[in-house]
């Protein structure tokens, strides 16, 4: 049998156990059914034998299933209680272990990995807590090789944006502050069951070895309060945190608008702050 072959059969009886499942709202519910998707996202991750990977939000198991094609063992995190059960019925519990409960509350940092070895998170990230998400998996950015994740193509937009873009915003300086970032592929709606109101797209996310050095904290408060108001310059955002000679010092233009400082630029405000805290 060929992979084409194996993967449609492999889809075709995840949409059959899809049909006694009802997809919920609050869980942010959409599972991916395109077998070309699919197959796309696994060749994207590229999944090795002994790789420690993490899978959240696994639903019906489709992607789950062509994961273990390649893996060893899988872990795997999901809050659906019945979507848990179903999962530990369909495979093989020393292969697949299953993480019941909120990946953001989940401590990643948990799951063993050998020496040497770094966790490989993907999933497909419901669109209701993908930013909270996103920010939460940064704890353990130390620990993970990479991140794969399906999510709105309105958040990647502005996850890889670059400075002087519309899209350019508090969630592009966080992450790129932490990781190179590559949109790799746009995925329809009718890739999903039920299909979405928006178009999805594929990110990699792979953290930086050496992040430019600054309290995270710090910068976390100045990216917000600069892009709190973004139509006004930067001197009027940051007012009662800088002064326009602070700003000037930092080797900021004062007059410029949040939304064109480089990560470099409020990196170097963010440890500023610092400095008059101490």
């Amino acid at each position: 049998m060929g992979e084409g072959s194996i993967v449609t059969e492999t889809v075709d009886r995840f949409r059959q156990i899809h049909m006694k499942h009802i997809p919920r709202k609050r869980f942010g519910q959409n599972f991916l059914t395109d077998q070309f998707v699919l197959q796309d996202i696994i060749g994207t991750i590229d999944p090795k034998p002994d790789d420690t990977m993490v899978e959240i939000g696994p639903g019906l198991g489709a992607m789950t299933a062509l994961l273990m094609q390649s893996v060893k063992q899988l872990h795997v995190v999901e809050l659906d209680r019945d979507l848990v059960t179903r999962l530990q019925k369909k495979f093989d519990q020393s292969r697949l272990i299953v993480h019941s409960g909120d990946a953001l509350q989940f401590d990643f940092a948990s799951i063993p990995v050998a020496s040497e070895r770094k966790l490989r998170i993907v999933g497909n990230l419901p669109y209701n807590i993908s930013s909270p998400l996103l920010f939460h998996l940064t704890q353990v950015a130390p620990q993970v090789e990479d991140q794969h994740f399906m999510l709105q193509k309105e958040v990647v937009e502005r996850m890889v944006a670059a400075p002087g873009s519309k899209t350019y915003g508090r969630l592009s300086v966080m992450l790129q502050w932490r990781y190179q970032m590559e949109l790799r592929f746009i995925v329809p709606p009718t890739a999903f069951d039920p299909p979405p109101r928006v178009d999805s797209a594929i990110v990699r996310m792979v953290p930086l070895a050496k992040p430019l050095a600054c309290d995270q904290m710090a910068l976390e408060q100045v990216v917000l309060k600069a892009f709190s108001q973004r139509r006004k310059v930067l001197r009027n955002c940051v007012a009662g945190m800088f002064s326009e000679n602070e700003l000037i010092d930092a080797g900021v233009d004062p007059q410029m608008r949040p939304e064109t400082i480089s990560l470099e630029k409020f990196v170097a405000l963010a440890n500023r702050l610092t400095s008059k805290s101490a």
